[in-house]
């Protein structure tokens, strides 16, 4: 077959797609169980991060079981389900499921005496998924920290969920209001709280209010199937 015609400049073309496709194939396989590793030690940094332990990925576990004391995945009517692995529970697939078929996993953290309960988020921004972690002193009212991510907010806007001065903004709000009740915490635009951490509100990002109103969503959304459960740990530490 001649070099210049057009049939071999067909099959050639053909040889070197099915050569380099097998070749990335052969890559993305391999690299599989390093990416998953990194993706659970990444999970592990960003729970130690509500409460306030910042460690690099490669100490992220160590700090982990150092620190989370406890791994739990609660029906949505605030029971224990022994049978499921807390840490392995995928939001985004357990979202698509009806309520009373979803677990929620909950991690019970101690750090010089104190303890911690921290909830895993995952709701809808503007453009796609956001997700992160909030963690409740054991008053099961006060946040002690946060910590978002997104996977396609607008840079500049949206994305800034992911900005420590936003994720700030959460540390030492209350999730009660004045009556006991459960009201969360809304992102509002145009706050003027200024620094007040009782009103169940923080400062929205300029340009974003519908991620911030996402944010507001998954953050009452989610930590509403935990009260049951977080309420009666309380009520027992109290009588002790």
């Amino acid at each position: 077959m001649k070099r210049d015609s057009n049939a071999y400049t067909f099959i050639f073309a053909a040889i070197m797609v099915l050569v380099v496709a097998s070749a990335l194939a052969i890559a993305a396989t391999s690299l599989q169980p390093m990416q998953n590793e990194n993706v659970r030690k990444e999970k592990m940094q960003n729970i130690l991060m509500t409460i306030g332990i910042e460690v690099d990925r490669e100490g992220a576990e160590e700090k982990f079981n150092e620190y989370i004391v406890e791994q739990i995945a609660l029906t949505s009517e605030g029971e224990v389900d022994e049978s499921v692995d807390a840490f392995k529970v995928d939001l985004a697939k357990e979202l698509k499921k009806p309520v009373d078929q979803q677990r929620f996993p909950l991690y019970v953290a101690e750090v010089d005496s104190e303890k911690y309960y921290i909830i895993p988020l995952r709701g809808a921004g503007l453009w796609d998924a956001i997700w992160g972690y909030i963690s409740l002193k054991d008053d099961i009212n006060t946040i002690k920290g946060a910590v978002f991510d997104h996977k396609g907010e607008t840079p500049g806007l949206g994305a800034e969920i992911t900005q420590s001065w936003f994720e700030e903004r959460f540390a030492e709000e209350k999730i009660m209001n004045d009556n006991g009740e459960f009201a969360g915490v809304s992102v509002v635009k145009g706050y003027s709280g200024g620094n007040a951490k009782d009103d169940n509100a923080v400062d929205a990002i300029s340009g974003a209010t519908i991620t911030g109103d996402g944010v507001t969503d998954m953050i009452s959304d989610r930590l509403r199937y935990y009260l049951p459960y977080l309420q009666k740990q309380n009520v027992e530490v109290a009588l002790k």
